[in-house]
């Protein structure tokens, strides 16, 4: 079989074949790219391989482009990286390798192209296209990978145990392109992964947390967490979500499976966002829930407060996932503290106060949160979810409304601080704190109206009741 370059690829592969012919090096594109092309996925990025010094053939093929591109390398790691137009290239020298128990860097030794293949972890990565004068883009397939495309099928070239055990990241990968590739993992490969689970724990957080993220965003995320859920890699690095698992009946009344249920939310806010975060708010909206879960018996399972526990509860999660614990972190938090309030709305006679502290909490958030608030409805009665559909279209009109007369998202104080503290010759202090919270819950009450001159008026009659002197 043969691949379809196109004239952008042909060009950039004749330059690194008559660099490679030059310098003695015969070189190889190998793994992703030929397996992407095959597949007809969109693809920006190629792996030469080469029998030589992969930087010194970066530099020289580096030469030959216009405009030259810098040449990032590793020395230590005999790699190499360009990017010409949009393309990314990277450059390492054929080799072999042997692992320790105790690490998954590997010692390393120069190899030939039948030993770089060898230690590849899938064989559909494991395909190859020699880099010659032409370009000829006949499949090396050493593996029988083109087959296992064709099935849909991930398996490992060599021993699945030995290359888990080896390298266990790889569990990782398989399961990520499975997610990514709607393909399925070989049963003995999967019941490698099962094994060789406990490896994992050698594997730095980051390099799990990147992982994670590429899993996060496929077109179905479901498919990936399930699929860590039943290799048993969850309990080593997010035990959280797992315990969501299971339903629990007393006296014939029952729960749905939160874990189910969660990873239903994810697929169906990824329908309409393509978000990380907001994806990370679906699957961590209902975390707090192990820990609030309780049994009454008039009314059966509740999980009162599971929005306060599982915000408390995404810094440290994040923070064990190596997630960034700042601006992203706070947006996910925020979303899980407020993701029942849009629905409490759907539930009651909205009024205008409601509508506008959920307008002013969520502030620029307020559209994702609506976005997880209607994939949050996972019920399999079609009624059910059309009369829920249509009470948050009711509160949408409704935050519309309001947001057009009141003008509350991104709300800005019309009375500042300062504007207070001159005002009754004050300086910094709790009674500043005081009057600013009270024309805020004013203005949100809908007792005066969100402008200036409302704001100041309220404000010196709040200062009267407090016995402060207005000065100026």
């Amino acid at each position: 079989m043969k691949i379809s370059l196109t004239r952008e690829e042909i060009s950039l592969f004749d330059k690194v074949a008559v660099a490679s012919e030059e310098l003695g090096f015969p070189s190889f594109l190998i793994g992703g790219f030929i397996r992407d092309k095959v597949l007809g996925r969109p693809t920006k990025d190629a792996d030469v391989v080469t029998l030589g010094d992969g930087i010194e053939l970066a530099f020289s093929v580096a030469k030959k482009l216009e405009p030259q591109p810098t040449v990032a390398y590793f020395k230590n790691f005999g790699t190499a990286q360009l990017k010409w137009g949009s393309f990314t290239l990277e450059f390492v020298g054929a080799r072999k390798e042997s692992y320790r128990s105790e690490s998954r860097k590997p010692d390393v030794e120069p190899g030939t192209l039948e030993d770089d293949q060898n230690r590849r972890d899938f064989t559909i990565n494991a395909l190859a296209i020699a880099l010659t004068i032409p370009i000829q883009t006949d499949i090396i397939d050493p593996f029988e990978g083109l087959k296992h495309l064709n099935q849909k099928r991930i398996i490992t070239p060599l021993d699945p145990v030995t290359t888990f055990s080896d390298d266990p990241l790889r569990m990782l990968r398989a399961i990520r392109f499975a997610a990514q590739l709607n393909f399925e993992i070989d049963p003995t490969t999967f019941q490698a992964i099962q094994q060789e689970a406990h490896r994992i724990k050698i594997i730095s957080k980051e390099r799990i947390a990147d992982e994670l993220n590429k899993i996060m965003l496929c077109e179905k995320p479901s498919i990936g967490w399930d699929l860590l859920h039943h290799a048993g890699l969850l309990q080593f690095f997010f035990p959280q979500l797992l315990d969501l698992k299971g339903a629990e009946y007393i006296d014939g009344k029952g729960h749905k499976d939160n874990f189910y249920h969660t990873l239903q939310v994810l697929d169906n806010l990824s329908e309409h966002s393509n978000d990380l975060w907001l994806r990370w708010a679906a699957l961590l909206h209902d975390i707090g829930k192990p820990a609030t879960k309780r049994f009454e018996p008039d009314h059966g399972w509740t999980f009162h407060g599971h929005e306060v526990v599982g915000a408390k509860m995404v810094p440290k999660i994040f923070a064990q996932l190596k997630l960034p614990l700042h601006e992203k972190m706070r947006f996910v938090q925020k979303l899980v503290l407020l993701h029942l309030r849009p629905i409490s709305l759907t539930k009651e006679n909205i009024t205008d106060s409601a509508v506008r502290r959920l307008i002013f909490d969520a502030g620029e958030d307020i559209d994702a949160l609506m976005i997880l608030c209607r994939a949050d409805i996972t019920s399999k009665n079609p009624n059910k979810v059309r009369r829920f559909l249509a009470n948050f279209e009711l509160v949408e009109e409704r935050m519309k409304e309001v947001e057009e007369a009141d003008h509350i998202r991104n709300w800005q104080p019309p009375v500042t601080g300062e504007m207070i503290m001159a005002a009754f010759g004050l300086s910094p202090s709790k009674q500043v704190g005081i009057i600013k919270d009270a024309i805020r819950e004013a203005i949100l009450d809908g007792i005066i109206p969100n402008t200036y001159e409302a704001a100041w008026d309220f404000m010196i009659n709040k200062g009267k009741e407090m016995n402060l002197e207005f000065v100026s």
